[in-house]
């Protein structure tokens, strides 16, 4: 059966996923037989190796042993590598067997100023993966960064000056600009939800709401909006959701109690967060030593007697239907932290453009 070998060794939790689930996944191919996931035993640990080496370095990266005080401070920052890696994957995609306009139509020879443009107000991100594209395309290409992520440029703002083959320009275009527009869409609202606190305690979070491939780029471009990083995924910290707790109904003393204090037992790196959805789970967070706890779709009102409640015991995190409007009357409750979905999962993309100027052959 799934899930129910032992996750741990003692030393690292969460263990590689052979070891979490303890046994491969594979589909019935019987001819007339629906298509379904069965398990089955597994001697070789090798399920999923890929995946699990390219998440133990992310693991590494933030430690399985976070300052319990900061972990909600986390930063993620992309190397060199990683931005290279997505951009060839997004040129493959657009460019395929090649560009067919661009070769069709534009000498091989000729040449081409741009600069890349912020048409609106921004909070600047994603430059790295612009400046990637294009010298994928074309090592030589002249490229003068004008403008640095992180930085709040107005409109008519130029971020890049490019010079070179006009070939390599037109066709990384497409690519770079979905990049920036993007990250700086995200770093953009994240920007306006910082502004909406500043003056309060409370620190914007993201969440895993992500673009499935590009939730660490996406929580870098929250970074550069001045907001923090929670979880990376689900290796770096415990989190006890509600439906955690509906699995565990009667254990004792209560499902908040004993599930605490198995996380601790099983993952005793790990910092614990308990969502809590009423004041009754709030006292028993607090009482079964959680570090953080998640007051989840609270009104201000609660919201501010949860956090009499913990009373510096734990910190605490508001979730669930913030938006520009309320998030200021909910900082103002004295929460540690807000957790906004939407920093990731709604952020328009910028209006940024690529102007060019043409040299000739």
């Amino acid at each position: 059966m799934i899930g129910t070998r032992s996750a741990t060794n003692g030393r690292n939790c969460p263990g590689p996923p052979h070891r979490i689930y303890g046994g491969a996944l594979r589909f019935s191919t019987r001819p007339g037989s629906p298509r379904r996931i069965q398990s089955r035993p597994r001697r070789s640990p090798r399920l999923n190796p890929t995946v699990w080496s390219r998440a133990a370095p992310v693991a590494s990266e933030f430690g399985l042993q976070p300052d319990v005080a900061g972990v909600h401070a986390r930063h993620v920052t992309l190397s060199p590598g990683e931005i290279a890696a997505a951009v060839r994957r997004a040129l493959a995609e657009d460019i395929g067997r090649g560009d067919a306009t661009t070769l069709a139509l534009v000498p091989a020879r000729a040449r081409a100023r741009a600069r890349m443009v912020a048409r609106v107000p921004l909070t600047v991100a994603g430059l790295d993966f612009a400046e990637a594209a294009f010298r994928a395309l074309n090592p030589v290409l002249q490229i003068e960064r004008l403008a640095r992520d992180s930085e709040a440029v107005p409109a008519g703002t130029s971020l890049l000056r490019l010079a070179g083959p006009a070939r390599a320009v037109l066709t990384a275009e497409r690519t770079a600009l979905n990049f920036v527009q993007r990250l700086s869409g995200v770093a953009t609202l994240t920007a306006r939800f910082v502004a909406a606190v500043a003056g309060t305690r409370a620190r914007i979070l993201d969440t895993r709401k992500t673009t499935p491939g590009w939730r660490r780029f996406e929580k870098y471009a929250v970074t550069c909006g001045g907001g923090q990083n929670h979880r990376v995924g689900l290796f770096d910290q415990i989190l006890i959701k509600d439906n955690h707790l509906v699995a565990l109904r009667g254990r004792r003393p209560n499902p908040i109690a004993w599930a605490v204090r198995r996380a601790r037992a099983v993952c005793p790196a790990l910092a614990v967060e308990v969502e809590a959805d009423t004041l009754a789970q709030v006292r028993q967070a607090v009482a079964a030593g959680a570090d953080f706890i998640l007051l989840d779709n609270m009104p201000p009102a609660k919201l501010r007697r949860a956090v009499r409640l913990v009373a510096g015991r734990a910190r605490t995190e508001a979730s669930g239907g913030v938006t520009l409007e309320n998030v200021r009357v909910i900082a103002e409750t004295g929460v540690d932290f807000i957790s906004v979905g939407a920093l990731t999962h709604s952020a328009p993309a910028v209006d940024i453009a690529l102007d060019f100027e043409w040299r000739g052959r």
